[in-house]
């Protein structure tokens, strides 16, 4: 169920509360700027929509991207905003017997590890999830693609699908950390697109939404 649709009296006692937290930047010039926000999103309507004990905030579509500037579109808040944004959010969800923050955007991850280690040091019930794929491509790649074409492909400009920067991450990381994307990908992509399917991208959203189930935990004993 979705927290926004629900009235104060209505919010069910006892639920785990996710959180979806995205980005909003580019993707190469065939997937939306708002992708990281649409997967993490459906990731946790997914569960939700399985589990009554489940309920899911309105996602926050910016974090730190500053990797993506230079490239239209792309906002950023920065690292130091999203962590606080992200404690004092958690701060007071204590409605709720815990929370989830489910994350798309790897840029995320600094901010909210220390996030949860400050609401973690304070007691509360907090935790980050963020989805892992052995073998997928960076970003606006394969994985990516594969993922908005199962979940919108009217979202998707198959007709501009090209590859970006190819090599492993590990290669460019160097230059990514100096120069950001455009250093070493002049399109925004880290991968290769150019074979993603919507049946590909159903399978990972299968996989990762077990993923999610199983770092939230089994639901609580009906009575």
């Amino acid at each position: 169920m979705k927290l926004s649709r629900l009235t104060s009296p209505s919010v069910p006692g006892g639920a785990t509360l996710l959180v979806p937290l995205g980005s909003t930047e580019q993707h190469g010039p065939h997937l939306p700027l708002g992708t990281d926000t649409l997967v993490a999103s459906a990731l946790c309507d997914r569960l939700a929509a399985s589990r009554p004990d489940v309920v899911v905030a309105p996602a926050l579509p910016y974090g730190s991207s500053g990797e993506h500037a230079g490239f239209p579109g792309t906002l950023s808040i920065g690292q130091e905003a999203l962590e606080r944004v992200v404690v004092e959010l958690v701060r007071s969800a204590d409605a709720f017997a815990g929370v989830v923050l489910v994350s798309g955007h790897g840029g995320n991850g600094e901010a909210l590890s220390r996030a949860v280690a400050t609401l973690t040091a304070e007691g509360r019930r907090v935790r980050v999830w963020a989805p892992r794929i052995p073998g997928g491509d960076a970003h606006a790649g394969h994985t990516e693609t594969s993922l908005l074409l199962a979940l919108d492909p009217r979202a998707v400009r198959e007709d501009r699908v090209e590859p970006g920067a190819t090599e492993p991450l590990a290669e460019l990381m160097p230059a990514l950390r100096t120069g950001g994307v455009r250093a070493v990908s002049a399109n925004g992509v880290l991968g290769d697109p150019t074979r993603a399917s919507a049946d590909d991208g159903e399978r990972l959203l299968e996989t990762l939404t077990a993923d999610l189930a199983a770092a939230v935990g089994p639901p609580p004993p009906t009575r």
